[in-house]
């Protein structure tokens, strides 16, 4: 049976499974190496499909084709996504932090410090920082209109490494602008975490733009695709519910 300790996914064990564990090196060793280099790393993989799941469990997430959900753009959209319900599962968010604290160490192990974008990002990238023994701030979506007028709340140096912790991606303009902000502040965006992405063009031409790398825990395709394997949506459901991500505008205007 594998055994979970800490945040990064370790080498397989006899099941098969990832194990995990935490350095028990000294202080004054950690001490000498990069941030993150506290931890010993071999092997990391997320689990998209997992994830999924688990948001499907809790109803975070949820479909819709017959009564399709309005965003504020005015699209009719098949899907809504709430991740801020899975602060309200202790297990189901342990896993998520967990999962989240493991695709930063993966993807971006020089990061110096996390930074969540407010407010759904604030918890996620919290959890994770403290996860990685990170320092963490947080960005407002535009500065305070009283007391020090802060933007970017938090101690933090120009020129350290930072990874940006969302809760999810739509088109990518909410996300970049946070992004740019930090930029204007002098810091160095290693790239942008999130746990679920809608995968939309205009978010992937966004990202390689700003040169920025994106990556996410889960996405909606992987979504859909365990959709229809568990029996909550037919296979003429989901070429439907695919075809929504290829023009969302247009999607579902023939529905009243």
């Amino acid at each position: 049976r594998p055994v979970h300790f800490g945040s990064i996914r370790q080498p397989h064990g006899q099941s098969g499974q990832p194990v995990r564990f935490q350095s028990i090196l000294p202080f004054s060793y950690h001490s000498k190496l990069s941030p993150l280099s506290h931890f010993f790393y071999l092997h990391a993989m997320t689990n998209e499909k997992a994830v999924a799941e688990k948001l499907l469990q809790i109803q975070a997430i949820k479909l819709n084709m017959e009564k399709p959900f309005i965003w504020a753009s005015g699209w009719k959209s098949p899907i809504y996504c709430d991740n801020r319900k899975v602060l309200s599962f202790p297990y189901i968010r342990e896993f998520i932090k967990s999962e989240m604290s493991n695709l930063v160490f993966q993807e971006f192990a020089d990061a110096e410090g996390l930074a969540g974008v407010a407010t759904a990002g604030i918890a996620w990238g919290a959890m994770a920082a403290d996860q990685l023994k990170l320092p963490f701030i947080y960005v407002r979506a535009k500065p305070k209109e009283h007391g020090m007028g802060n933007q970017i709340e938090g101690y933090y140096e120009p020129g350290k490494k930072i990874v940006v912790i969302e809760d999810l991606i739509s088109t990518g303009k909410s996300s970049l602008q946070v992004a740019e902000v930090l930029k204007q502040s002098g810091l160095e965006i290693l790239g942008m975490v999130s746990i679920f992405n809608y995968g939309f063009d205009q978010a992937k031409t966004a990202f390689e733009s700003a040169g920025i790398r994106l990556r996410s825990l889960t996405d909606y395709p992987t979504l859909i695709s365990l959709a229809l394997e568990k029996g909550l949506v037919s296979a003429d459901q989901q070429g439907a519910l695919l075809k929504w991500l290829e023009d969302p505008a247009s999607w579902g205007q023939h529905k009243s």
